[in-house]
């Protein structure tokens, strides 16, 4: 049976005006030297050349002054080398230095691509079938760094899409290191990862704290070990290791002003330096009723790969923490919206192959995964895996799968798995839902088109997704010959 495709006409493209304001340090001898010629300007001049910065940059950034003296409180240590009293510097002064050591960074000057969707929490003033949306991307700058933005659209009776006005005071949130650890699970973290060699047990420094502790006692208790002993070379790596592994758990905070796409989940811990990739946002009701938002993601720091969970109630708070378990080693996991059979369940790629579910009753600790696919058909021979989370129909849980084929082409295709039993496949497509056409395949990564998260409306699929990795669209497929074509599938 033919599924009916219907590409949309929008596009979703990178905006290099876009920025933020990020903290600019390149070495203590030059930075010192910065600092010293402030300090050697007169009054006239210090007030002269900051007005002439607050009138370049005020209406860019949302308190562009407030951000200058947050990265002169950044530079404490050097002030106390130069024996410099914070104290005995004016506003002014301490603004203007704090404007060096600031550089804007164009968050999706290179890209634009892999998007997610899911329903607003806030659903007034819509129309009749009509729905409010969030929907996520990953966003590439220089230095191929990748944040996690967001853009709030009306989708209307017909699978048109309505995109609120995009906000250019970009915002990054306050974050907050406030998570709570158990150490017998943060050591397995640590073996997971490989952070230390198992003759050096870690114990050295987490014995002074108990079965609980706070990122603050860790920090307290690594300043100690520090004083009180000539640690080894390979002691002191496992040490920096645990405070890497410990600003990996955060807490974002974004101001009430500012609009959705205005908000940049920008790489803040060690884990994620290098991007925060592919977040797959999926709206999860408990068993209770309660609704919570959560994407599960890829953090890079250049050399590691890290999967960890953004969990949120209301997209202005995130709490960010890691995935553990045996199997929290691979990109592509993405979160069911409901447990099964009292059991949170995923699906994972963690050989880079082949699909796979998972179960836990944690949702940060996951043990075992078992295979459900394997790459089938000529147009995924090289790997197949997901395309977001799991939804929920009346026939089964459909899951949008992407596969890799002949020239490494990335396409779009569906599976349908029974709904007490997600481990049983009902039926896959044969060919792809989507493969990149001749406007799709050009791009940052040629032959791509990919996607991390699909919603239903009005009995359609709507399907984002990203072209070759540089900008992104949609696509609506009619669900009911969807799910025909799959049942008829075997």
């Amino acid at each position: 049976m033919q599924v009916t495709v219907t590409r949309k006409d929008t596009i979703f493209s990178p905006d290099s005006s876009r920025v933020i304001a990020r903290f600019l340090y390149t070495s203590e001898e030059r930075s010192k030297n910065i600092i010293r010629n402030v300090m050697s300007m007169s009054d006239d001049e210090v007030n002269t050349t900051l007005s002439k910065v607050l009138r370049s940059y005020a209406r860019r950034h949302r308190n562009i002054s407030l951000i200058f003296e947050t990265h002169y409180k950044k530079l404490d240590g050097l002030l106390k080398e130069l024996k410099i009293s914070p104290g005995n510097n004016n506003k002014a002064r301490k603004t203007l230095i704090g404007s060096y050591f600031t550089m804007e960074y164009s968050i999706e000057s290179a890209a634009f691509f892999n998007p997610s969707i899911v329903e607003d929490p806030d659903q007034s003033e819509t129309g009749p079938d009509e729905k409010r949306l969030i929907m996520s991307f990953r966003a590439t700058g220089e230095g191929h760094i990748s944040s996690i933005v967001f853009r709030s659209a009306v989708i209307d009776k017909n699978c048109n899409l309505v995109i609120e006005p995009v906000g250019k005071m970009l915002a990054e949130a306050e974050r907050k290191k406030r998570h709570i650890y158990n150490k017998n699970t943060f050591i397995k973290k640590l073996e997971e990862m490989s952070y230390f060699d198992n003759k050096i047990s870690p114990l050295f420094v987490l014995e002074k704290l108990g079965d609980r502790f706070t990122y603050g006692e860790l920090k307290r208790a690594v300043e100690e070990t520090r004083k009180t002993h000539d640690l080894s070379p390979n002691k002191e790596q496992i040490v920096s290791q645990m405070m890497w592994l410990a600003k990996s758990h955060y807490e974002l905070d974004f101001s009430l002003d500012s609009s959705i796409s205005e908000r940049v989940i920008f790489p803040t811990s060690e884990a994620e330096k290098n991007g925060i990739e592919d977040a797959r946002f999926v709206k999860f009701t408990d068993e209770n009723g309660e609704i919570t938002y959560y994407a599960t993601y890829t953090a890079y720091d250049g050399s590691t790969i890290m999967p960890k969970l953004l969990e949120t109630k209301n997209f202005y708070h995130f709490k960010a923490l890691t995935i553990n378990g045996e199997i929290a080693h691979n990109k592509g996991m993405a979160l069911f919206p409901k447990k099964i059979k009292g059991k949170y369940a995923l699906l994972c790629r963690i050989d880079g192959v082949n699909n796979y579910i998972a179960y836990s009753d944690n949702i940060n600790i996951w043990r075992e995964a078992k295979i459900i696919q394997k790459p089938k058909f000529p147009w995924e021979l090289i790997q197949v895996g997901n395309c977001g989370s799991p939804i929920e129909t009346k026939e089964g849980w459909l899951v949008i799968t992407h596969g890799v084929g002949p020239m490494r082409e990335y396409a779009i295709g569906a599976s349908l798995f029974d709904l007490d039993d997600p481990e049983k496949e009902i039926g896959r497509l044969k060919t792809p839902l989507l493969t990149p056409n001749a406007e799709e395949r050009e791009g940052y990564v040629p032959n791509v088109v990919y996607s991390c998260g699909s919603i239903i409306h009005n009995g359609n699929l709507i399907l984002p997704y990203g072209m070759s990795d540089y900008a992104s669209t949609y696509a609506s497929i009619n669900l009911t010959e969807l799910l025909t074509a799959l049942k008829n599938s075997g």
